[in-house]
C-alpha cells in the first residue's frame, strides 16, 4: 500500500463513443482518465484520485441490452480495479472487477479491457474502484436507457438530473485505512456527506460551490439517486417538493409518493420530481441513518439547491426539507416496507417458490484477539466482521482464476457454513464464545439454476446496526423482514411472493433480518459483502460460486486473451 496521493493514475481509456450492430444491443467504448487531481472548492486543497479530472466521475450512458468496452490502463504506481455495480454481466465474471475475487489488479504500465454486459437492468447503476477504499472518489453513474422502441412505464419526463452522495475526507483515505487495520479500532470517519462532489452551504467552505440544479416550474423530472457514500445509510429529501419513486437499483417499482428516502450505501433510487412549488430557491438535503450504539459515523448534513429558473427575489432563507432523526427506524422500516415490485406484463418478476439451497447466514461485528492486548479495539483488541462467524481473508490470486482453471491450490476452501456452527440468541445477550470469529478464505459452491434462498441476521455482537448487503452478478428479491430473531415457523409466512422489490442491495435491520431469493442462473464467482467499507475491510466477506449448466450457453464464458497477472513479472 502507499500514500493514496501516490495512488494509481489510472486510465480507463475511451477508444470512441460509437454504435455498432449487435445482435442484443449497441456497442459503446467510453475513455475515461484516472489520475490525481488537485482540488481546491471541497473545503481544502488537496490531492485526490479522480477519472478524468471530476469528483464524482463521468456517466456512462447506454440502452438495455447494449454492451460496453472499457479499456483501463494504468500508469500508476498500484494496482485498482473497478466495478460495475449491479450489473449482472451474465456467464463474464472476469469484468465484475472486485480486487482478488475475479481479477487481480491491474499493475502499473499495463492495461485491461472490460466487457460489461447489459442485460435485463433498466434504470440507475453506478460504477466504483473496489480496492481498498479507493471508491471513496473513483465512482460514477450507469444510466440504462429503455430499449430501442420501448419506453418508461410512467409518463416520459421533461428531463433527468443525476445526484451521487457522497463522503469527503480531509485525510488520506488510504492512510486512513492503514492505520485503523494496524490499530485494531475504528477508522476515522468522513468530515462531511457531499451532493455532486460538494458538502453544501451549510458549510461555509462550500458555500460558494453548492451543486446548484435548475429547474423549470411546470416540469417533471426523472432525479436519479445513488448512495455512494462509505459507511452511512441516508435520509434524503428536497424541501416543499414531492418524491415519487418508480425505480430502485434498475429494477421498476410501484410509484411511491413520500416525503423523503431512505437510501443504503451501494443503492440506487429513480424519482420523479414535479417543480410546482412557487419558483424560488429550495434545499435538497441528506443525513445519516445510525441507529447503532456507539458507532462511530459522520453526524453532519449535505445540501444542494433546486433553484427555479425566472426571474424572483432571492430567498434569505432557504428551506430545507424535514427529514427523520438520524436514529428513527421506524422511519427507516416504513420507508422500504412501502418498496413493491412494479410486476407488470412488460415488466414482470420471477421469484423462486422452489428453493434447493438455503443459507442462515449471521452477520457481525467481531473482535480478533491482539497480541499483549495492544489494539484500540474493544476488550484491546482489534475489531474484524464476520458471515457465520467466518472473517474472509482476501487470497493473493484471485478466486475466479483458481476456479476456472480447477487448480486450487489452497487458494479457498467450499466450507462456507450454511448456518452458524454454534447457534446463540442472535439480538440477545451475547457470550464471549460469539465475539471472536475464525479466519478464512471460504465460499459457498451452488448448483446452476438452483432456487436460493438466503436469511441474513443481524446480531447483537459488539455493535448492533443496519447492514446493506450487497450481491454480485445477479438480481434478487427481497421477500421479507423483521426484527428480533428469525423465527422458522412465523417469519415465512409474512414473506411477500407478489410482489417484492427486485434490488442487488439491501437493508439488513439493526437486530432484525431479511430475506432474499433468486434463481442462481449466471455461472461464475459473484462477491457477497457488506457495503459499509469499514465492515467489509474487517472481513464481513463470503463468494458464491455458482457452477456451470450442461450447455455451452449455461456456462461461464472463456477469459479474455489478457486478464491482469497476479504478481508483477
Amino acid at each position: 500500500m502507499g500514500n493514496y496521493n501516490n495512488m494509481a493514475f489510472l486510465v480507463l481509456a475511451l477508444v470512441g463513443f460509437m454504435f455498432l450492430s449487435k445482435a442484443n444491443g449497441a456497442i459503446h467504448y467510453y475513455y475515461f482518465h484516472l489520475q490525481e487531481t488537485n482540488f481546491t472548492k471541497v473545503c481544502s486543497t488537496k490531492s485526490i484520485l479522480t477519472v478524468n479530472g471530476t469528483f464524482p466521475g463521468p456517466t456512462i450512458t447506454v440502452n438495455k441490452g447494449d454492451t460496453a468496452f472499457i479499456n483501463v490502463h494504468n500508469q500508476g504506481y498500484y494496482g485498482l480495479t473497478v466495478h460495475w455495480h449491479g450489473v449482472k454481466n451474465p456467464r463474464n465474471p472476469w469484468s465484475d472487477g472486485p480486487e482478488n475475487i475475479t481479477q487481480c489488479p491491474i499493475q502499473p504500465g499495463t492495461n485491461f479491457t472490460y466487457e460489461v454486459i447489459f442485460s435485463n437492468e433498466e434504470g440507475t447503476l453506478w460504477w466504483h474502484a473496489h480496492s481498498d477504499w479507493t471508491r471513496a472518489t473513483v465512482h460514477g453513474a450507469i444510466i440504462i436507457l429503455p430499449a430501442a422502441g420501448t419506453t418508461y412505464p410512467f409518463a416520459t419526463p421533461d428531463a433527468q438530473e443525476t445526484v451521487i452522495l457522497g463522503s469527503w475526507f480531509k485525510g488520506d483515505v488510504m492512510e486512513i485505512l492503514e492505520e485503523a487495520l494496524a490499530e485494531g479500532g475504528d477508522p476515522n470517519v468522513s468530515d462531511a456527506f457531499t451532493i455532486n462532489g460538494q458538502p453544501g452551504a451549510l458549510y461555509s467552505c462550500s458555500n460558494g460551490t453548492t451543486y446548484r440544479w435548475l429547474v423549470d416550474y411546470g416540469k417533471t423530472y426523472l432525479l436519479r439517486v445513488i448512495n455512494a457514500v462509505m459507511n452511512e445509510e441516508q435520509f434524503f429529501g428536497i424541501a416543499n417538493h414531492t418524491l415519487t419513486v418508480v425505480a430502485q437499483d434498475a429494477s421498476y417499482t410501484k410509484p411511491l409518493t413520500t416525503s423523503y428516502i431512505m437510501i443504503t450505501p451501494g443503492q440506487t433510487m429513480d424519482i420523479l420530481v414535479t417543480a410546482n412549488q412557487p419558483p424560488s430557491q429550495y434545499y435538497m438535503a441528506s443525513h445519516a441513518f445510525m441507529d447503532g450504539i456507539n458507532v462511530s459515523h459522520h453526524n453532519g448534513t449535505t445540501t444542494a439547491i433546486v433553484q427555479y429558473n425566472g426571474n424572483y427575489s432571492t430567498p434569505s432563507n432557504i428551506s430545507l426539507p424535514t427529514l427523520p432523526a438520524e436514529a428513527n427506524t421506524t422511519a427507516a422500516d416504513n420507508f422500504i416496507k412501502q418498496i413493491r415490485a412494479l410486476a407488470s406484463e412488460e415488466h414482470p418478476i420471477d421469484v423462486p417458490r422452489k428453493i434447493h439451497s438455503r443459507m442462515f447466514i449471521a452477520v457481525a461485528v467481531n473482535e480478533r484477539i491482539c497480541a499483549n492486548s495492544s489494539c484500540e479495539g474493544p476488550d484491546n483488541n482489534a475489531l474484524s466482521a464476520s458471515l457465520n462467524n467466518i472473517s474472509f481473508v482476501t487470497p493473493s490470486v484471485d478466486v475466479l482464476q483458481a476456479y476456472y482453471q480447477g487448480n486450487n491450490n489452497g487458494v479457498y476452501s467450499s466450507n462456507f457454513p450454511d448456518h452458524p456452527l454454534d447457534p446463540y440468541n442472535y439480538t440477545g445477550n451475547v457470550t464471549s464464545s460469539t465475539i471472536y470469529s475464525d479466519f478464512g478464505t471460504r465460499v459457498r459452491m451452488i448448483e446452476y439454476g438452483e432456487g436460493v434462498e438466503i436469511i441474513f441476521q443481524g446480531t447483537n455482537i459488539i455493535a448492533a446496526e443496519n447492514h446493506p448487503m450487497h450481491l454480485h452478478g445477479f438480481s434478487f428479491y427481497l421477500v421479507g423482514t423483521g426484527h428480533g430473531n428469525f423465527d422458522t415457523t412465523t417469519s415465512p409466512k409474512t414473506y411477500n411472493l407478489v410482489d417484492p422489490p427486485e434490488v442487488n442491495t439491501i437493508g439488513v435491520p439493526k437486530n432484525g433480518w431479511a430475506t432474499i431469493r433468486f434463481k442462481a442462473d449466471n455461472p461464475g464467482v459473484w462477491f457477497m459483502h457488506c457495503h459499509l467499507e469499514r465492515h467489509t475491510s474487517w472481513g464481513m466477506v463470503t463468494v458464491l460460486i455458482v457452477r456451470n449448466g450442461n450447455t455451452k450457453e449455461t456456462s461461464i464464458l472463456p477469459p479474455p486473451a489478457h486478464m491482469p497477472p497476479c504478481s508483477k513479472s
